[in-house]
């Protein structure tokens, strides 16, 4: 019992010696108060909104998004305007092309508040079914679609790459880089090779195109 009752007094000791010692080499420890949380880290997932003003299909369309949101998800979710497609949201497969100024983008690339003042064009600003862009009866007289998912990035991008071809710019098949783009078969695959048809319409995609291209030389 003696030597329980001399190991349980040292033990004490040793314990209280410890708290003493910690606390002379932390001076001040009482008065210590944690740190304020500051703004930032107050409300971390806080989104912020902005305003965007752009013309869509001929109308000017102001918007209030989120910083984040992408010209895609303002396109179908905040305009309605659903025909671009969302397929695979990494600028893939091509089925959510449209035309910026003129030019073929893919719209889940970019963000909405990048296109202030900008003219952006979807399929629906092409045609109506009463009133058929060129390009949009040539793809339903060849059979240019199926499922038609792709459809409306395919048309798209399809209108785009005709002005490219007549503004002389090259691609990676363009054989003479010092002579006006040739408007081919090799030339219309290459040009189009970044929209992707799942039902394999490819064929009948050149055909479309190569009828419009004749149409407009």
């Amino acid at each position: 019992m003696r030597a329980s009752d001399h190991l349980s007094i040292s033990r004490r000791a040793l314990v209280a010696g410890a708290a003493a010692a910690t606390s002379a080499t932390t001076p001040g420890s009482a008065d210590a108060q944690p740190a304020p949380a500051t703004s930032a880290t107050s409300n971390p997932g806080a989104s912020a909104i902005s305003k965007v003003s752009f013309r869509v299909n001929g109308e000017v369309r102001d918007l209030a998004v989120d910083t984040r949101t992408t010209l895609l998800d303002a396109l179908r979710e905040h305009l309605q305007l659903t025909g671009s497609k969302k397929g695979c949201d990494h600028g893939q497969c091509g089925a959510c092309t449209v035309m910026v100024d003129g030019r073929r983008i893919y719209s889940c690339l970019t963000l909405a508040v990048m296109h202030e003042g900008d003219e952006v064009t979807t399929i629906e600003g092409l045609g109506q079914p009463g009133n058929l862009h060129p390009m949009q009866a040539a793809f339903v007289k060849h059979d240019g679609y199926q499922c038609g998912y792709c459809t409306p990035g395919q048309i798209c991008a399809s209108v785009a790459m005709l002005e490219e071809i007549k503004a002389g710019m090259p691609s990676h098949a363009t054989a003479d880089l010092t002579a006006a783009p040739r408007l081919t078969p090799e030339e219309i695959r290459e040009r189009m090779s970044g929209n992707i048809c799942r039902c394999g319409a490819y064929s009948n995609i050149v055909d479309a195109i190569t009828e419009v291209a004749g149409r407009q030389a």
